[in-house]
């Protein structure tokens, strides 16, 4: 399938999906994605074959990301 086709059918199945995949600026929109990582670990478990597995996984990497810049470490004393 040619790009162009595929950013196509990306453009009109993204209204549905904007909803659950973004990357988070504030922490509102940080808890809503973790939110929508649970759904998905309840839904998808430990099914790696499961439709929804590489959404579950780019969400964990969008969650992951934001900790990093956002969430100080804890620190053992």
């Amino acid at each position: 399938m040619a790009m162009e086709m595929m950013v196509r059918q990306a453009e009109v199945g993204w209204s549905s999906v904007q909803q659950i995949l973004y990357v988070p600026h504030t922490d509102a929109e940080y808890q809503r994605l973790v939110e929508v990582l649970d759904q998905l670990i309840d839904t998808v478990g430990e099914d790696e074959t499961h439709p929804l597995a590489s959404l579950m996984e780019v969400i964990g990497v969008l969650i992951e990301r934001y900790e990093e810049a956002h969430v100080p470490e804890i620190t053992e004393s």
